[in-house]
């Protein structure tokens, strides 16, 4: 994730991967953080362009994948669930990912649209929380994205029937070469069961480790008329 640039943990590796951590040693994993402060004035008035400037630093440090975002749903028996996904487009809209429509996330996303997004950038000690309303982005956009990936990558949609079980990895390895036999060396269609989502924001919380657990919290909230009001929030 980056050069880490904070004081050290005190926290020691037990010597053996397979061991349970003691609560004495997981109470050791503390990280005061120092670099630096966030405050209001600094802060520009769109939280979107916000958060873009924070990604753009994090692309400059050169983070490991800093447009991976933890997503949480609910799914219909009200069981909280997450995974991490990578950002594709943030623009006025929104916070858009690609993926398949019938995987797990899909059937959470219908039965309650509203979920939940943490990015983490360890090495700038800072965290960015969002939530908000899902919808699908039209096929056009979905279309234009999918065939900017790698031919392996679009293979690989129609390849996987996302979170249904397999028996063993040899049935997942045929699926993708019956699809590479079938679309390979043309242009491969936009799979219907494949696309966009686009989270649309309600809030979004821009945190900065501050030394004794004294972080700066901001909160934007989107207000009826569409403005954001900004809250300092206690840590």
């Amino acid at each position: 994730m980056g050069r880490h640039l904070g004081p050290k943990s005190n926290f020691k590796p037990h010597p053996s991967k397979f061991a349970m951590l003691s609560p004495a040693e997981l109470a050791a994993l503390r990280q005061d953080y120092s670099q630096r402060g966030l405050r209001r004035g600094d802060l520009n008035p769109d939280p979107v362009k916000q958060f873009n400037a924070w990604l753009h630093e994090a692309v400059e440090r050169q983070l490991l994948e800093p447009n991976a975002m933890t997503v949480a749903s609910v799914d219909a028996a009200g069981q909280p669930w997450t995974r991490t996904i990578l950002l594709k487009i943030c623009d006025e809209r929104g916070f858009t990912f690609f993926t398949n429509y019938e995987g797990a996330k899909g059937h959470h996303f219908l039965a309650n649209p509203r979920v939940a997004l943490t990015f983490w950038w360890n090495a700038l000690e800072r965290q960015v929380n969002v939530t908000g309303t899902i919808t699908k982005s039209s096929r056009e956009e979905s279309d234009a994205y999918f065939h900017s990936r790698p031919e392996s990558s679009q293979i690989g949609a129609w390849a996987s029937a996302q979170s249904e079980v397999i028996a063993h990895r040899e049935q997942l390895e045929k699926q993708f070469a019956d699809a590479l036999s079938k679309y390979g060396g043309r242009e491969i269609p936009l799979p219907p069961h494949w696309g966009g989502y686009c989270v649309v924001p309600q809030t979004i919380e821009f945190w900065q480790g501050r030394r004794s657990r004294l972080h700066d919290r901001l909160r934007y909230t989107r207000q009826p008329d569409g403005s954001w009001k900004i809250e300092r929030l206690s840590p």
